[in-house]
């Protein structure tokens, strides 16, 4: 076993309000405990692990834009990966995708290690939704070309025959989605909150072993993202769903059925573990650099700073 690079958490945390989701019983506003770690990683995957970090260091010049860090997503996990921006989270998405290898360290996904591997063939188990892909797709497609094509791994499905079968599947996605109206719509006149909707089907579509999202959330209004997080949640609740990953900056994006969280700053990891456990008041507020208060309603998460 090797022990977590990552930081601890501070010895004196900000005060946290009565109703902290994070408070130890029977004394509110105190934290169950001050001062914690990040999870220990064993030297060597376990068998079926869908990502294993150990040690990982990735250096852009003279930054360090990921520094230490040891992680592991095991089956059936749901991750969210939460920091404020520059503090390396995208970067591990480029990672887990198997786009970047770590100057130090080794990095593991679906049991291959980058490095000595074919990344070209383990990607096509790995389904990435992120706005590099969205950029890639050529605004005249309908959305069911957009889905169907990630049958095959590709972004346009010229080049490839499709089944009836398949094509049944992306208009059924786009349906389960409750957006099956947009499937022979333009890609381009899509509205923003429709397009990560097509790209989550599109990342469905070739059945992954591995689920990697990065900010799907963006831009989105309202009502667009709380579609999409009802979509994550159902995706996230059913039998035998792959593991996933899906990187904000925000608490209220967490969608429900979602059961580990790792924080992270500066290129650090700040806290990692069971969801319940990670996502607290003193956790986020030193994050964030700012007194906040977390709080809890059912499965969805909300934050402010503290008055």
């Amino acid at each position: 076993m090797v022990a977590s690079r990552g930081a601890l958490w501070p010895t004196r945390p900000p005060p946290r309000p009565a109703d902290d989701p994070g408070a130890a019983p029977g004394r509110p506003g105190r934290p169950a405990a001050t001062q914690l770690t990040c999870a220990l990683v064993p030297d060597t995957p376990c068998e079926g692990t869908a990502l294993h970090l150990s040690g990982v260091e990735v250096l852009r010049g003279d930054v360090a834009v990921l520094r230490g860090l040891d992680w592991v997503v095991r089956p059936a996990e749901r991750w969210v990966v939460l920091g404020p921006n520059g503090c390396g989270k995208t970067t591990l998405v480029q990672l887990a995708s198997g786009y970047l290898h770590p100057t130090r360290g080794t990095v593991h996904v679906l049991g291959e290690r980058l490095g000595r591997t074919d990344v070209r063939a383990l990607r096509r188990r790995i389904a990435l939704v992120s706005a590099s892909i969205s950029r890639m797709l050529l605004p005249h497609l309908s959305a069911r070309e957009v889905v169907v094509s990630a049958a095959t791994g590709a972004l346009e499905p010229w080049w490839d025959s499709y089944s009836s079968a398949q094509q049944q599947r992306a208009v059924q996605l786009l349906s389960d989605a409750g957006f099956a109206h947009v499937s022979e719509r333009a890609y381009g006149l899509l509205s923003e909150g429709e397009r990560q909707q097509v790209l989550l089907a599109r990342a469905l579509m070739a059945e992954p072993d591995l689920v990697l999202m990065d900010e799907p959330c963006a831009g989105l209004d309202m009502g667009g993202r709380e579609r999409l997080l009802q979509s994550l949640a159902r995706f996230a609740r059913r039998d035998g769903a792959p593991p996933a990953v899906m990187v904000t900056h925000h608490v209220e994006e967490v969608p429900p059925g979602f059961t580990h969280a790792l924080v992270m700053k500066a290129g650090r990891c700040l806290a990692q573990g069971a969801i319940a456990q990670v996502l607290r008041s003193d956790v986020l507020s030193a994050c964030f650099e700012l007194q906040l208060e977390l709080h809890r309603d059912g499965d969805r998460w909300w934050s402010r700073a503290s008055d």
